[in-house]
């Protein structure tokens, strides 16, 4: 669970961050597609198209850990076979005293 969320908070830093340092919050530069730079972001830079998809399945996949992760921490140890056939027995010999 832990690694899963170093994964998505690095992963972030190093992809998303680095990405609006570089497209997002860029100075104008005089290219032809400046009339698409709606809120001065350059939505045909083709790492938009990269970086954006990839650090969706990243983090997706690292819910996915996290969520297991947390499961598996939360989820209570499961009754040993021998405690639990000891139960069984004792509730027929409770069921057969009782007829």
């Amino acid at each position: 669970m832990i690694i899963g969320i170093l994964i998505a908070i690095v992963y972030t830093m190093g992809s998303i961050l680095d990405l609006l340092f570089t497209t997002v919050w860029k100075p104008d530069t005089g290219e032809w597609d400046d009339w698409i730079h709606l809120f001065d972001i350059d939505w045909l830079d083709w790492r938009l198209f990269v970086v954006l998809p990839m650090w969706l399945i990243v983090v997706l996949i690292s819910v996915i850990a996290i969520w297991i992760g947390y499961s598996m921490l939360t989820t209570p140890a499961p009754v040993p076979l021998e405690e639990l056939e000891e139960e069984l027995a004792a509730e027929e010999e409770a069921e057969e005293s009782g007829e």
